[in-house]
This record gives C-alpha cells, sequence and structure tokens, in this order.
C-alpha cells in the first residue's frame, strides 16, 4: 500500500473517471485512489468497480445514496483514509482541472516542510486555463475577499487542489467542519492556520474541464460569501 491517497469525489463523471484513475496510476510515485461517488446516475461508479478488478490495492470506492455535497465527500474520505493509517491525503477533482502530475509537487511540499500544500491558481499572477472571464474574476476576488475577512495570507482561499498530512486531519474536529461547497474549501485552510499549521501554496495551472459538467451553482457562491462572515466571527469564540 502506498502512504499517499488521493481522494476524488464524483457526481456523473463516466467521461472522465476512467482516465483520471489510469493518468494517476501512470506516475512515476505510487498513489492510491478513493473514489467517493454520491450515487452518479451515469454509471461513474460501476466504470470505478470494473477498474478495481484490474487495481485491487490501489483503487477502492465509497459509495453514498444522492448528491450530498463536496464538503461531506472529502469528509467521509478523510475518514476513511485515516482508518487506513494513509500519511499523506489529497484533494483532486476528477475532471483534469487539476493536473495528476503536481500530486508529487504537492507531496514534496508536505515532505519539505508543509503541513498542507495547496495547488494554487494565483500565487504567481493568475494561471487559469479555459475560464470565462466572469469567472475567472469571481474566483480571485473571492479569494481577496477571503483574505481581507479572515486575515489569512493565503492566495487561492478556494482552491480545491491539497495534499494534507495526516497530523492535520487527526487535529481538525472533521464533525464540525459545517460547509459543502467553495465554503468547505476556506474553511479548512482557515481552521488549519488557526490550529497553528504550516500552510503553503504550490503554484499550478489550473484547466478547465473539457468533458462532463461543472457543479459549480450560485447556492455554493452564496454559501461562501456568507460562510466567510460566520466562520470569523465563530473564530472569535473557539479555542484551538
Amino acid at each position: 500500500m502506498s502512504d499517499s491517497l488521493v481522494i476524488i469525489p464524483t457526481f456523473n463523471e463516466k467521461e472522465n473517471i476512467e482516465k483520471i484513475i489510469r493518468k494517476v496510476f501512470s506516475l512515476e510515485q505510487d498513489f492510491d485512489i478513493l473514489v467517493v461517488d454520491d450515487g452518479s446516475p451515469d454509471g461513474t461508479a460501476d466504470i470505478v468497480k470494473r477498474l478495481i478488478i484490474e487495481y485491487p490495492s490501489r483503487l477502492h470506492i465509497e459509495e453514498r445514496k444522492g448528491k450530498l455535497g463536496l464538503g461531506t465527500a472529502y469528509i467521509h474520505g478523510f475518514k476513511w483514509a485515516l482508518a487506513q493509517d494513509y500519511e499523506f491525503i489529497f484533494e483532486m477533482d476528477a475532471d483534469f482541472s487539476h493536473n495528476p502530475d503536481d500530486l508529487i509537487r504537492l507531496k514534496d511540499a508536505c515532505l519539505n516542510g508543509a503541513d498542507m500544500a495547496i495547488g494554487s491558481r494565483y500565487i504567481k499572477g493568475v494561471n487559469v486555463v479555459n475560464w470565462p472571464m466572469n469567472r475567472v474574476l469571481m474566483s480571485y476576488f473571492a479569494s481577496v475577499y477571503v483574505r481581507m475577512i479572515m486575515r489569512i495570507d493565503i492566495q487561492d482561499a478556494t482552491a480545491g487542489f491539497v495534499c494534507f498530512r495526516r497530523k492535520v486531519l487527526q487535529t481538525i474536529p472533521l464533525d464540525k467542519i459545517k460547509f459543502v461547497g467553495y465554503a468547505f474549501q476556506i474553511e479548512m485552510k482557515f481552521t488549519a492556520i488557526k490550529y497553528g499549521f504550516n500552510v503553503v501554496e504550490v503554484p499550478i495551472i489550473f484547466t478547465d474541464r473539457t468533458e462532463g459538467v461543472s457543479k459549480m451553482s450560485p447556492r455554493i457562491f452564496r454559501e461562501a460569501f456568507f460562510g466567510v462572515i460566520q466562520l470569523k466571527w465563530e473564530s472569535f469564540f473557539r479555542k484551538y
């Protein structure tokens, strides 16, 4: 078993899931994969189960009933990873917006002192490919907003490409993480920083999906906007 687990949450990713799994398994370093599927009606889970026959010790699936949200999918995956004694635990999208080659760079950052390494679109300018300008601006200024309200020095607060050292997820009370969309990503970074962990950003190039459908929605954006204020307020009354 590898010491590294890549958690890939899925809902209707049949166009991408086999290609992303095979790409991760082709890397020079070994990474295991856990797919957390929220009852995809398009057969995503069936594709993963077929591939498990080919990769029985490296590929795993947890199936949930219904679309329960990105944050809860990752929390489910984190708990599974901790129970299986993985040291390095990754968040990554299924749609190739995150380049699997960068898994190695994120892990290297943690091997060299980081407790949490973020694949950052904005640490060196704006490195986003194929996004419409309105979405680039929304994402970029969301991070500016987070820095202003929460007083944290993270350029890409909503990034979903992350490597955690095991101790971070053991320390954060996962059952108290409340948000499910962009706000989940912000909450995890903010909480890790408040617990005193070393959080670093690694520059990546983010490429918008070419297959499948984005799960972004106005509800997720609203959760992030108001969730930041709620998180900051609650932090004044919480011990870390």
